[in-house]
């Protein structure tokens, strides 16, 4: 035997290993019943910071959504070797849905990834395996999500630098760089650059026609929830249901920003929201 097939021969030993290891020893009856279980409907693809945590939890208090296993599971980007069952583990079995559909007459079911937003790979991976899935885009203040990521890494011990230092360092990068988008999107710092929405929405046009992507403001989630929701459910095809508790994960406090610092990132954001308000067909009541 060669060397380059006892190479071959220890990776597919190893990636069996690690199916068997995640789909059936860590997923356990889950992982046994997969192949009895539905894939998403929808999946909340972005963005990061933005609030999709949140939105996770907050649909399946809906009587006709199924909630996944649990929040952000990765499946498209890091996991995609785990396979189709291990990932079919994560959601309803069939039974829940026709049981769903005999009492409430609709059934469906979805994740969040806010990190597929971003990357091409995931996207076609999606496109490939749910061709008429729906994609929810939920988008932040591009200022307030680049501060909420920084504040978000410092809290948990991976950045120790002013924001304001950053920030610059990034600015200064993106200008000299001829990196591609997804690896401005992934290096550190990346505040700014995960806030060019319109950048990365191109990724998902291209594949996926409009009628499937439907895109909300973390504000109007945050000011009129209900309605917003709504908005969500009537995408889906699903009736007006009233959400009585809108959840609020992964907030945190920390001291505002500098108004210097905002004042120049609404003149670098500027032009990046209008060619995402333009390429959507509508504006945001962010800064101006």
């Amino acid at each position: 035997m060669s060397l380059t097939e006892k190479i071959s021969n220890k990776s597919a030993l190893k990636k069996l290993y690690r199916i068997i290891y995640y789909v059936i020893i860590k997923r356990h009856f889950y992982g046994i019943t997969s192949p009895l279980r539905v894939l998403p409907d929808f999946i909340v693809i972005g963005s990061m910071r933005s609030g999709t945590t949140s939105l996770n939890f907050d649909l399946p208090q809906h009587p006709c959504i199924g909630a996944p296993a649990y929040d952000e599971i990765g499946f498209f980007d890091s996991n995609f070797e785990l396979g189709l069952n291990w990932y079919r583990s994560m959601f309803p079995s069939i039974f829940t849905k026709y049981w769903t559909i005999f009492r409430k007459k609709y059934f469906l079911t979805g994740e969040d990834t806010p990190f597929y937003f971003w990357n091409p790979v995931a996207a076609k991976r999606i496109f490939e395996t749910l061709p008429n899935v729906k994609l929810i885009i939920l988008l932040r203040n591009p200022i307030d999500r680049a501060y909420s990521h920084y504040n978000n890494a410092v809290r948990i011990g991976v950045e120790k630098f002013p924001f304001e230092e950053q920030i610059k360092k990034e600015l200064d990068s993106l200008k000299s760089s001829n990196e591609s988008n997804y690896e401005r999107f992934v290096k550190q710092p990346s505040y700014l650059a995960v806030g060019t929405y319109v950048d990365q929405l191109q990724i998902w046009t291209k594949l996926f026609k409009l009628e499937q992507l439907l895109i909300i403001s973390t504000e109007d989630l945050e000011k009129t929830p209900i309605q917003t929701l709504n908005s969500v459910f009537k995408f889906l095809n699903l009736p007006e249901y009233e959400v009585k508790n809108p959840e609020k994960r992964k907030a945190a406090k920390y001291d505002k920003m500098n108004p210097k610092t905002r004042e120049m990132l609404i003149e670098y954001f500027n032009p990046h929201n209008e060619k995402l308000y333009k390429m959507i067909g509508k504006r945001f009541d962010w800064d101006k």
